[in-house]
């Protein structure tokens, strides 16, 4: 077949197919549920709202300045179209709350700080930190034994909600007695309080939002108040949430000997092994040697069919 032949056939083919392709869409807009021609509609994408004031623990937020004003956007976009791990939040909050509330009044420390806890951990209790910081307070082994929490092979207070939300609060209270600033502590949780101090001093100045800390402390504070404004106005950043995790009453049984085999323990008070690790996360192994004959307190679950 010539050159001239072959160029000449597929010239036909094509247009062919142009006029099939141009008589199916307008069968399609004619056979539209509408009536009207098909339309696609395209994903939009809307800015954040900006309060138009805020504050930490009680401490204002200068957000009359531009470089603030900029960092609490950022963070408030990022937290706002990070669709699953918010609603997740926005899920599990009140019932992390309700436990991390009371303590955090009981020990002097803003109730603000219930959202420093949210952007350490996203509030997953089991979370570990590439660094080695664990639970939802995301506590390092060192520090954790320092603020008198018991980490073992077998015990691990970090995991522990109550111990480690006390533990938290101590630090923050040292924090406070040092900077005499709720929101210097706040970074000081993540910098640690001997870098901002030396910021402090290198930079002459006493207020966080003039210290230049690096990237991760400098945004540490803006994502506190992100997620502050987010949960507490989910429905101004579209978050309508229709179900939230209940908090999880228990009982409580008293250890005070070795435990042979947690599952054999679960099983004798009428719940798998699964949720006796739900409620203690705490407990690392599956058996506790206890020869000082400490006293554990185990939760069980009050609604046990619950977990069945």
């Amino acid at each position: 077949m010539k050159k001239a032949n072959v160029i000449f056939y597929i010239c036909i083919l094509l247009s062919v197919v142009n006029l099939f392709a141009i008589v199916f869409q307008s069968y399609q807009r004619q056979n539209s549920p509408s009536g009207n021609p098909t339309t696609t509609t395209a994903a939009v994408t809307t800015d954040v709202r900006m309060p138009a004031e805020a504050s930490f623990a009680g401490e204002a937020v200068p957000l009359h300045r531009t470089d603030v004003q900029e960092a609490l956007r950022r963070e408030l976009i990022v937290n706002s179209y990070l669709h699953s791990h918010t609603s997740q939040i926005l899920q599990k909050a009140p019932r992390y709350f309700a436990v991390i509330e009371p303590i955090l009044k009981a020990n002097g420390i803003p109730d603000d700080f219930k959202y420093l806890a949210v952007i350490e951990s996203r509030l997953e209790p089991q979370i570990v930190s590439p660094a080695g910081a664990v639970g939802i307070w995301q506590i390092m082994k060192a520090t954790g034994k320092e603020l008198g929490l018991e980490i073992t092979n077998e015990v691990d207070e970090r995991y522990h909600l109550v111990k480690a939300t006390e533990a938290a609060a101590a630090y923050l209270r040292k924090a406070y007695e040092r900077f005499g600033n709720w929101t210097l502590a706040a970074a000081s949780y993540n910098g640690g309080q001997a870098f901002i101090t030396r910021q402090m001093k290198q930079q002459q100045t006493q207020n966080y939002y003039d210290l230049l800390l690096g990237e991760e402390t400098e945004r540490y504070v803006y994502r506190i108040l992100a997620l502050k404004e987010i949960i507490t106005n989910p429905l101004a950043y579209n978050f309508d949430i229709r179900h939230v995790y209940p908090t999880e009453a228990a009982d409580t049984i008293e250890v005070k000997s070795s435990v042979e085999d947690w599952t054999t323990f679960a099983l004798q008070h009428g719940i798998t092994y699964k949720t006796l690790k739900r409620f203690n996360p705490w407990l690392r192994r599956t058996g506790l040697h206890n020869p000082r004959h400490k006293t554990y307190r185990i939760a069980i679950p009050k609604d046990k069919e619950a977990y069945k």
